[in-house]
Formats: C-alpha cells, structure tokens, sequence
C-alpha cells in the first residue's frame, strides 16, 4: 500500500511540475542539451510511474494484503461492509465483507463477479486516468503562451451584445 501510494503521489508531484514550469517557459526559447536531456528523463519517470509503477503496486496490494482472488465471490466492500453487516438484504454478505455474495441477481440467473475483475477493473482505471493525465499535459504544454480570447458580454437571453452605434 506504501509503495502505490508513494507512486501515486509522485506522479502527481511530476504533473503538476510539468503544469507550473509549462507556465514559465515561454513559446520560442532555444532549449539546450541539458535541457532536453532532463525533460526526457523527466517525461520517462513519469510514464513509467503511470504505466509500470502504479497498477502494479496495485495488483500486488489488491492480491497479497487483500487476498482478492477468483474464489472470493462478490464486491468486495471495504470499509462500507461495516454500514451494512447486520442487514437482512439478499446484497449484502454480512460476514464476507462483499456486495452481492451470491452474484448480481438477474431475470435469467446470476452474473457472478469476482473480487479480482474487480481487482482488474481498478488496474484497467489507473491506465485510463494516465493516459488521460498524459493527454491534459502535453496539450497544457503545446498551449503555453497562447492568448485565450476574450468573453463577449451577453445579454440576459444569451445573445452577445451588439455596440451602441455613434
């Protein structure tokens, strides 16, 4: 759980360096070697953070401290399966700590869910925010130094408001 949390938050930290030194640096300055070097390195670190770091820590937290297997049926609860243990709902497995402990009730059968689709389910999210992350960065970059254009008053319907005529 550390080591996941510390690369989260370190790819955070890298983020947001890139969104402030973005602001900065102006649209035309000559980059050097060193430079390039550096935001390579810098560019490297954190993709690797997102994509090799973060759902790997993941997976092994979710398997050794949570045990979530194929066997264990269920949505696993956590903490909520405090709120809800001594219900009387078809859900709620009040001594397993899971949602739907018999599998999602349907007209047909059941839909059984295991806590590692689950477990995988977060994995396949923590790609999907990288690369939305990795997305918001390169076009904060690329749109540095651009002017953003002015709002045009509008009146209360919507409509811009054209100028009084001399």
């Amino acid at each position: 759980m550390v080591a996941f949390v510390v690369a989260l938050l370190l790819t955070i930290a890298g983020g947001g360096a890139v969104v402030r030194y973005s602001k900065r640096r102006q649209v035309g300055t000559p980059l050097t070697w060193g430079e390039a070097m550096i935001a390579a390195l810098l560019v490297f670190a954190l993709m690797f953070l997102a994509y090799g770091i973060m759902p790997h820590q993941w997976l092994t937290f979710a398997d050794n401290t949570l045990h979530w297997r194929k066997d264990k049926i269920g949505i696993p609860a956590g903490p909520l399966g405090n709120f809800f243990r001594h219900t009387n709902n078809d859900w709620v497995g009040g001594k397993t700590n899971v949602f739907f402990p018999n599998g999602v009730p349907l007209s047909h059968g059941h839909l059984i869910i295991t806590a590692e689709a689950i477990r995988d389910i977060v994995a396949v999210a923590l790609y999907g925010i990288g690369l939305g992350g990795q997305i918001m960065l390169w076009s904060q970059w690329q749109s540095r130094g651009k002017e953003r254009p002015k709002e045009i008053p509008t009146s209360a319907y919507g409509r811009p408001l054209v100028k009084k005529g001399a």
